[in-house]
């Protein structure tokens, strides 16, 4: 049995927060949550570990990340079946260090995601809690095809898909209907019948949605969450929340990108370099996207909105799974800290189903804590001072 003492406990559900808080796990489980020097007494047995200057919070969540998206690696030619594996084991490991304990990955090579969990479980290599959405599903040179995302036309022909990835593992069904432009790639039929179907057989689905009309399209289907919604309007978030539809943002990728195009565009296009050809044409759409979400993120919040962190980034020059810059971006853009963390804990745990599992530091929940030098009520930036991350009870 642990005791965790620090200066601060954050417990996930976007208010409180413990002064000289602690933490009492045993094996995988958390026993208890409170006043530090309540709990001393409480279990005298237990090994303290104390950070007095630091916080605890439950492990961290990803709720949109690609462990396997190996397609801007400069030698692409490389990479095989057994490379792609090494590859996204390093993503899972980096996850961990970053204080990530679970994520859903939406979209990489087939049986990939579920063989990596399975590895896991066996303990041959070490990774967040998994879940995810198989290879995910576009139209005929649709967004993603060249990526390994699977073509799929007409309603039927989506319903079989859905149950394909279903039995091959998949815990969410992925549908990406936008680009970046105002065409929405599925017909209204075919988005409804994605949603249908997934429901009918107990899944929940993910949209990649980012421009108009289709993200209306979208939120009429009834998926469950709503990826980038770079252009999602409050009125939007409303109908929404209302719904109880989630929505991932993942402003950092967008803001990462504008950035990166105006270095580009200063200094021109290297054309050996994938990401830059890839991307170097967008900057107009990326630079949209910054200033939609500095407009609209918090009002949006404000709706009522359940908001997921999600990271989505896969650049080959960008840092890898960038939660905390996620986070910083949520509070630059109003929310304190202590919400933005929900974020990452509470919220995506409800819509995974897992908050009898985790999410949250409370007792009978699986012991996933993440302890970090610094105050992070005071500055989420703290987020970067990783001390120690148990996953299920075990230090990682």
């Amino acid at each position: 049995m642990f005791l965790l003492k620090a200066e601060k406990v954050i417990t996930g559900d976007g208010k409180t927060v413990i002064e000289q808080g602690g933490v009492v796990y045993q094996r995988e489980q958390i026993v208890a949550v409170g006043k530090a020097e309540e709990l001393e007494k409480e279990y005298p047995a237990a090994e303290v570990q104390e950070y007095p200057e630091g916080t605890i919070l439950p492990g961290l969540m990803d709720a949109h990340i690609h462990l396997g998206y190996y397609w801007t690696q400069p030698d692409l030619h490389r990479y095989n079946d057994f490379m792609i594996a090494y590859y996204a084991q390093k993503q899972a490991e980096i996850c961990l260090e970053k204080g990530v304990t679970t994520i859903r990955d939406c979209c990489g090579p087939r049986f990939l995601l579920e063989t990596l969990r399975l590895a896991a479980e066996k303990g041959f290599v070490k990774a967040p809690r998994i879940l995810h959405t198989d290879r995910g599903i576009c139209i005929t040179g649709g967004h993603g095809h060249e990526d390994g995302i699977e073509e799929v036309d007409g309603a039927e022909n989506i319903r079989h898909t859905i149950r394909r990835q279903k039995r091959d593992g998949a815990d969410w069904i992925k549908l990406l209907t936008t680009n970046r432009d105002d065409i929405c790639e599925f017909t209204q039929e075919e988005l409804d019948a994605g949603v249908a179907e997934a429901h009918r057989l107990g899944m929940k689905c993910v949209v990649h949605s980012g421009t108009q009309p289709g993200i209306q399209m979208c939120i009429d289907a009834g998926f469950d969450t709503i990826e980038h919604g770079n252009f999602l309007t409050v009125e939007q978030g409303k109908q929404m929340a209302s719904n109880q539809q989630s929505w991932t943002p993942t402003m950092f990728a967008y803001h990462y990108l504008a950035e990166y195009n105006q270095k580009v565009q200063e200094v021109g296009i290297d054309h050996s370099n994938q990401s830059t050809e890839t991307y170097s044409h967008h900057l107009d759409f990326f630079e949209a996207s910054v200033q939609a979400y500095s407009e609209n993120f918090k009002a949006i919040y404000d709706a009522g909105v359940k908001i997921l962190a999600g990271t989505d980034m896969v650049m080959l020059e960008a840092p890898s799974v960038p939660i905390v810059e996620e986070l910083e971006l949520m509070v630059r853009y109003g929310l304190t800290p202590v919400e933005a963390i929900q974020t990452a804990t509470q919220n995506p745990a409800e819509v995974f189903e897992l908050a009898e599992i985790t999410g949250q530091l409370r007792a009978g929940l699986q012991a996933d804590i993440l302890v970090v030098d610094g105050d992070v009520t005071k500055d989420i930036e703290q987020l970067r001072n990783v001390r120690q991350v148990v996953l299920a009870g075990k230090i990682v």
